[in-house]
């Protein structure tokens, strides 16, 4: 008997691995939907397109799925099953009715917590110590499908969004393969999500990268932590000078006992600044936009 056709949407290094892994068993991928890597994202991460194109799977790359040509050519398709991983479209309800076997998201989160966009990154710039992978059924709200099965694990405080995303990456691929050939028998448990708990954040640009001063030395480099290399990072301006933060210490010595206005400058070797509750030591920074300015202690920083 022919096993179920499956047309997989996805992209980043989670894609890729549960693309593979569905590649590995022998499973009947049809078709890979996926997107075009962006000329102005730093590509760090391994994508789904690399592994379909070892197999000689059909790639596609539209801008919307969603239109009506897209849509018959989904159904064209045939899928069976449709399985979505970190692709970064809402995909319509026309089409997540079309698989018998239903449409089913792995999201990096421990759902119904951080729905929405760059979960992990947000899960580090707000200090939580655990994060995970949920699979759950696709609907048309983001993210808030009855959840099939999670795992998580544990974040150190000074993990960066990177660090966190290597921790959590596994836990996609062990999801997926314990869950799989209940999706494709069509007998995965469900279990609704609590809409009461849930939590939903947008996706981030680079502007949100800006430092607020006024905030905890804490908060301050749980952000730059969220933000660092390879996403693009934290920053201040010093008129048009951009001074980019990559790293920092919010408990070194050197920022014991220091107070200031935030934002301004508390000494400049080491570079320290203060903050909202204290002072921060910036460790790692960059220069943008021009020369160095000349900093002194007094000094603001926007």
């Amino acid at each position: 008997m022919a096993k179920p056709r499956i047309v997989f949407f996805g992209y980043s290094e989670v894609g890729y691995e549960c693309l593979s892994l569905l590649f590995e068993r022998g499973d009947n991928v049809v078709a890979l939907f996926t997107h075009e890597d962006n000329p102005h994202e730093k590509i760090w991460f391994k994508t789904p397109a690399v592994a379909a194109r070892e197999r000689g799977i059909e790639i596609f790359t539209p801008a919307s799925v969603n239109s009506p040509e897209w849509i018959e050519r989904i159904r064209a398709l045939q899928p069976e099953l449709i399985l979505s991983v970190y692709y970064r479209n809402m995909i319509s309800s026309k089409i997540l009715e079309l698989p018998r076997l239903g449409a089913f998201n792995m999201h990096g989160s421990l759902l119904p917590k951080y729905r929405g966009r760059a979960p992990i990154n947000w899960a580090v710039l707000h200090g939580e110590t655990r994060i995970g992978m949920t699979l759950h059924r696709m609907v048309k709200s983001a993210d808030a499908g009855a959840v099939v099965d999670q795992q998580g694990v544990d974040l150190g405080p000074r993990d960066t969004a990177e660090q966190a995303f290597r921790k959590v990456l596994p836990c996609a691929r062990e999801v997926l393969a314990r869950q799989i050939d209940a999706l494709l028998a069509g007998t995965a448990r469900e279990t609704p999500q609590d809409d009461a708990a849930a939590t939903y954040f947008g996706g981030r640009k680079p502007e949100d990268g800006r430092i607020d001063w006024t905030k905890s030395s804490r908060d301050i480099f749980n952000l730059i932590r969220a933000v660092t290399d390879p996403y693009p990072g934290a920053f201040c301006d010093v008129g048009p000078a951009r001074l980019m933060v990559w790293w920092g210490e919010p408990d070194s010595p050197a920022v014991r006992g220091l107070r200031g206005k935030p934002g301004t400058v508390v000494s400049t070797m080491p570079l320290i600044v203060a903050t909202g509750d204290g002072a921060l030591e910036l460790t790692k920074t960059e220069w943008r936009n021009g020369p160095a300015p000349q900093l002194h202690v007094g000094m603001p920083l926007a």
